[in-house]
């Protein structure tokens, strides 16, 4: 039962699109509201993402960035919190944070195509001896 479920979630980690899909579908039969499954999937599945964009960068060139993934989605908050005092002038955290989090998913999902592509690009051209 460890075993299925460590592969499971494995494949979730390396194919984060599932996740998306699988976690919409489920909370739309849940809450059959079709708004609210699409922020649950997006919040969820921005993690996966993250996950996934890390051992894509560690795969490709064979280094761990992860340190600089964190700083990266930091300096993402701290810029969000900048932005929402100098036009709010009170932070409200709630709303700060669902930003940073929407964020952060649009540019790791978009990360995670480019990288995709480019890996499997890489890929081809070391298989058929180009590089």
């Amino acid at each position: 039962m460890i075993n299925l479920t460590s592969q499971l979630i494995s494949f979730l980690v390396v194919f984060p699109i599932f996740t998306l899909f699988i976690v919409f579908v489920i909370s739309k039969l849940i809450t059959k509201k079709h708004r609210l499954s699409i922020h649950l999937a997006l919040d969820i599945s921005t993690i996966f993402f993250i996950v996934s964009v890390h051992f894509l960068i560690q795969s490709i060139w064979h280094t761990s960035l992860l340190l600089y993934i964190v700083i990266f989605i930091l300096l993402i908050g701290m810029l969000f919190v900048i932005i929402h005092w100098k036009f709010k002038e009170e932070i409200q955290y709630k709303k700060v944070f669902k930003g940073i989090w929407r964020v952060t998913f649009l540019l790791f999902f978009l990360l995670y195509i480019v990288l995709l592509v480019y890996g499997l690009i890489l890929s081809i051209w070391r298989t058929l001896g180009m590089i």
